[in-house]
């Protein structure tokens, strides 16, 4: 059974194991009638819940956030059935019927299941000793007709998925082979037709087809059992549907219905864009209210990329280098203006994606939120072409300053063209510099690197990483307690020093650096919105501008370390 949400609540059912069996009586009576009255729109003190329970007014509580409608019912449909379990009464004490689950599905034509799913959609279980002695869950006649005068719709459509009875089950069955001899449609165009005819969903003759062919193993309807699709095949369907394949054709060829089709389209898809890396600058513009409004407001279109393909652009042939240099002779060169709301709309952009992808789960992944974040990333990418392209002039210049034996021109220009390249994703558009005084000061960094004439240069002074912090916080030895402590120290510091309160805030409390050092107390996102009075999604957008802003100071092990 699943638990009780609200902690307050929890505990109540808790304190009331010890007041006398007629007390609880009462209180599962009061219970009862509580939740007849709960809106799931509105909010409930929790004081109010504990009066109308126990009919006590509570003493000494804190100031406690009042319970939303709907969290409110879902708690207490628990609360009252585990009460129940407490002072549990006879089936022959009660003076109206009392079904068990499997009674209430045969008496309303649905299966277990649905009664188990309404449930969770407000009909109330107690518990009761049925005739057999046995201590199990019940609904009682008045229970019962509530929730149906209440759920018309609900109960409409459950009928829909109600259970065959043996005569319908081999009737269906019989017009199945009929149809799988006389026709040429696959095994998804029949059970549709079939279901159009019975009055009954997909499903439902779907699972009776299968139920007859796994009791039945060589009397099989379809030529093809449907099994589980393979890892190979489902590459297979993904590559062809890619390539234009009607998904028709794909259910043919596979012997999968539309559903499963789209299913493992949608599911690679996903798979594939939580695993895409995606980093961006964060900027505060970004949680201003209007946002989108006003970053996005007008398309960038006067600026169009000139080459299609980045590999084409980036990479550089010898003989190509005079027809290279002709081409950017015509690529327009962005101002001051244009060159940050090119950077603010590519960072705000991919902000959205990583927003967006957040809430999108590789098994119940939406169509149409996947195309939101795909275009999101290729809007992104394009105006990325446009930056690159706008600045190609100033890698051929630097280049030029770094020829030397070994390294020729277009070699050198390929290369400053990945550098730059990079430069456009770590570049912070917030702190007023213009990009093309960070790209040369890239450019000439890697050169530096690669080229062996000017490789050599002094060591950098070590400087203080937030990694070896984080790796010593975590090297809790009785010895480093001392050293522990004042590498936690420097971490919040750090922390209060790239961050503004908020950010602090959540930083703090979701990895465990406030409290004691050899034990972190570690926050939820939602209790954390609790704190501040926000909403968890919006604190994880918070939290995840926050990262961003630490991020971009630290390699991917560092940070890695520092969020692990």
């Amino acid at each position: 059974m699943r638990e009780i949400q609200n902690h307050n609540l929890a505990q109540l059912l808790m304190q009331l194991k010890f007041t006398p069996a007629e007390k609880r009586h009462q209180q599962l009576d009061a219970a009862e009638k509580l939740f007849e009255i709960i809106d799931k729109n509105k909010e409930y003190p929790f004081e109010f819940v504990f009066f109308r329970i126990t009919g006590f007014h509570p003493k000494d509580l804190p100031q406690l956030q009042p319970i939303k409608g709907g969290e409110l019912a879902d708690d207490l449909g628990i609360f009252i059935s585990k009460l129940s379990g407490q002072v549990v009464q006879s089936v022959t004490e009660q003076d109206q019927k009392v079904y068990n689950i499997e009674e209430l599905a045969e008496a309303l034509n649905v299966s277990t299941k649905t009664i188990h799913r309404w449930r969770e959609r407000a009909l109330l279980a107690k518990k009761f000793v049925f005739d057999d002695g046995k201590k199990r869950l019940g609904f009682s006649q008045s229970i019962v007709d509530k929730f149906l005068k209440a759920n018309p719709q609900l109960i409409y459509k459950a009928k829909k998925f109600a259970r065959l009875t043996k005569k319908q089950k081999e009737q269906v069955v019989k017009r199945v082979i009929e149809l799988a001899a006389k026709t040429k449609k696959s095994r998804y165009q029949i059970i549709k037709q079939i279901a159009a005819e019975i009055g009954k969903v997909h499903e439902t003759v779907r699972y009776t087809i299968l139920n007859y062919e796994k009791n039945n193993p060589n009397k099989r309807i379809f030529n093809k059992p449907t099994g589980v699709i393979t890892t190979n095949q489902e590459y297979e369907i993904c590559k062809l549907f890619k390539q234009g394949l009607d998904v028709k054709e794909l259910m043919n060829r596979f012997n999968r219905s539309k559903s499963s089709i789209y299913r493992i389209i949608n599911q690679r898809r996903a798979r594939a864009l939580l695993a895409k890396k995606v980093e961006f600058i964060a900027s505060d513009e970004f949680l201003e209210t209007g946002a989108k409004e006003k970053i996005l407001a007008e398309p960038i279109s006067s600026h169009k990329p000139i080459v299609g393909k980045s590999s084409k652009l980036l990479r550089l042939a010898g003989d190509s280098l005079p027809e290279y240099l002709q081409v950017l002779k015509v690529v327009p060169v962005l101002n001051r203006e244009r060159e940050v709301e090119f950077f603010r709309r590519y960072n705000y952009l991919k902000y959205l994606a990583c927003i967006t992808r957040a809430g999108i789960k590789p098994t119940h992944a939406s169509s149409t939120q996947m195309k939101e974040i795909e275009n999101y990333l290729d809007e992104a990418e394009a105006i990325k072409k446009m930056i690159i392209e706008s600045n190609l002039r100033l890698v051929v210049s630097i280049a030029g300053k770094h020829v030397k034996r070994g390294a020729n021109l277009p070699d050198l220009i390929s290369e400053g063209n990945f550098s730059m390249m990079r430069a456009v994703e770590k570049f912070d558009y917030t702190r007023g510099f213009r990009f093309a005084t960070y790209a040369s000061w890239a450019i000439a960094k890697d050169y530096a690197r690669k080229i062996p004439a000017e490789t050599s240069r002094p060591d950098k002074a070590p400087t203080v990483s937030l990694a070896n912090v984080q790796r010593d916080f975590r090297t809790k030895t009785t010895a480093g307690v001392v050293a522990v402590e004042r590498a936690r120290q420097s971490l919040i510091q750090v922390i209060k020093d790239d961050l503004n309160e908020r950010e602090q805030y959540i930083i703090l409390n979701h990895f465990g650096l406030i409290g004691p050092t050899v034990k972190k107390e570690k926050k939820t996102l939602k209790q954390i919105g609790d704190d501040l009075d926000l909403s968890k999604e919006r604190v994880r957008q918070i939290e995840l501008i926050a990262l961003q802003k630490l991020k971009h100071s630290l390699d991917t092990k560092e940070f890695e370390l520092l969020t692990g």
